[in-house]
């Protein structure tokens, strides 16, 4: 597996020279833009206001920031780099925190820590085990790539994994704000029993991306010349009253148990 970035942790005077690499692979179908008159390939050229649309190659492309209308400053690669000092450019651990002090919503990308060399190998493995038995996460600031960011080392199924976070101010206040409502104990307790009859162990091998599949097969389909069909599997009955809902729903599950017992 090829690696993302190449870097180093370090915590106290421990150095650990390591590779990064990603946890997710793209499984998205990638559909071509056609013109829907002659069928013929979409393109898109990258052009400046001024130039009479001639078309720009990379090498004549640089980076700018408008600090006023129409005045900008311009920076180069190199200068940009300049910027980035060795410290920004490994992982210093900050701190060690708990696993349970990070809230997800501040997760971002995650990647495997793989050790870079076998000499680097003793102290990765010592590293991983202290968190893990400590149930801790180490805490730092680094550069990945043209961005800083926090991130998080932490494991999880006996792997030592990096994990981006969002910095605090990307971070936005929920929008749904503060409600209360008056919900009774026979609510309280329905719910609860849908809760508890629904209650399972997570399997992510469960759950399958079904649309991807179907867009594949429509694929398939299409290019022998068969027509899409239209998927109907809404079977949800809408229910207005939220106690009459909730009975409905612990009715429902009675039956779901009765045709597993059966079965």
């Amino acid at each position: 597996m090829a690696y993302s970035y190449k870097t180093s942790i370090g915590f106290g005077l421990v150095y650990i020279p390591i590779t990064l690499h990603n946890t997710i692979k793209n499984n998205d179908i990638g559909f071509n833009m056609l013109d829907k008159k002659t069928k013929s390939r979409v393109q898109y050229k990258k052009t400046c206001v001024d130039c009479n649309d001639k078309v720009l190659k990379n090498e004549d492309i640089v980076k700018a920031y408008e600090i006023e209308k129409g005045q900008y400053v311009i920076f180069e690669d190199e200068e940009l780099e300049r910027l980035k000092s060795k410290k920004d450019k490994n992982i210093i651990i900050d701190k060690f925190v708990s696993l349970e002090e990070i809230n997800p919503i501040y997760y971002d990308k995650t990647y495997y820590v793989v050790p870079e060399s076998k000499g680097a190998e003793k102290a990765f493995y010592l590293l991983k085990e202290v968190l893990k038995k400590e149930n801790k996460v180490g805490i730092a600031k680094t550069m990945l790539g043209s961005s800083e960011c926090v991130i998080a080392l932490w494991v999880r199924d006996d792997n030592l994994l990096l994990s981006k976070l969002f910095f605090d101010e990307e971070v936005q206040h929920s929008p749904t704000g503060e409600i209360k409502q008056d919900i009774s104990k026979q609510e309280v307790t329905l719910a609860k029993e849908i809760i508890k009859g629904m209650s399972g162990n997570f399997n992510p091998a469960d759950y399958k991306d079904e649309y991807n599949a179907r867009v594949k097969q429509a694929i398939k389909d299409k290019a022998k010349g068969k027509q899409i069909k239209q998927v109907d599997d809404d079977k949800t009955i809408k229910i207005t009253d939220l106690m009459d809902a909730l009975q409905a729903s612990v009715q429902n599950l009675d039956k779901v148990v009765k045709i597993k017992k059966k079965a």
